[in-house]
């Protein structure tokens, strides 16, 4: 039997600097099928992955002027799978021959204990939601389609409501350092989801 293909590279006397290519967009809910239609069309999974996530953003203050951020996820349809921690680094903007938003990420998987070891720690948690959609997948690119919910109660993840009538497109790529090659094959696909969607090289500390 053919072993699965594997995108992390072998490590020799250390760790890979693993970056996340990131584009970013929306559409508004009824404009949900005819995208998901064209993605059909365009990636190798012709019937999407479906996901149903909780997610709990975490942060750390100390003497820095921005506290440290940490994601805590797990699935809530799919039963015995990890939480999974999140690290995401400061976007790299700068480079403007770089078609996409380029930050480190650090993914691993955890147990379940994942937020008492946190709050143990000395975090405390900043927000959470729920976030429902479609994922695809193109060679190495990953495409998901999501919509995020409030959750009103904290904690009761069964009490959500929308948070807009759209949905969120992202369009991202993990890959050691250096890679910036794909950040190119990133806009060609990109520009085939226009004018449905498009999606952009968005820094995250414009939105604040």
């Amino acid at each position: 039997m053919e072993a699965p293909p594997v995108t992390m590279m072998p490590v020799t006397g250390g760790t890979i600097n693993m970056m996340e290519y990131l584009l970013q967009g929306s559409v508004l809910d009824h404009s949900l099928e005819s995208l998901i239609h064209r993605l059909r069309g365009l990636c190798d999974n012709m019937e999407p992955e479906t996901f149903l996530d909780h997610e709990m953003v975490f942060l750390l203050k100390g003497q820095q002027a921005s506290p440290f951020v940490l994601r805590a996820r797990r699935s809530m349809d799919r039963a015995g799978t990890p939480w999974h921690l999140r690290y995401l680094g400061q976007p790299e903007m700068g480079d403007k021959n770089r078609h996409a938003l380029v930050r480190n990420c650090v993914d691993i998987a955890t147990s379940e204990n994942l937020t008492d070891f946190l709050m143990e720690m000395g975090f405390r948690m900043d927000h959470e939601f729920v976030a429902k959609g479609h994922l695809f997948r193109k060679g190495i690119m990953k495409i998901m389609v999501y919509k995020i919910f409030r959750i009103l109660v904290p904690g009761n993840t069964e009490s959500t409501e929308a948070l807009s009538l759209s949905y969120l497109v992202e369009l991202s790529v993990v890959a050691p350092a250096g890679q910036d090659m794909v950040s190119d094959d990133m806009r060609n696909f990109a520009e085939q989801l226009k004018p449905l969607v498009h999606l952009e090289k968005i820094d995250p500390k414009r939105l604040m």
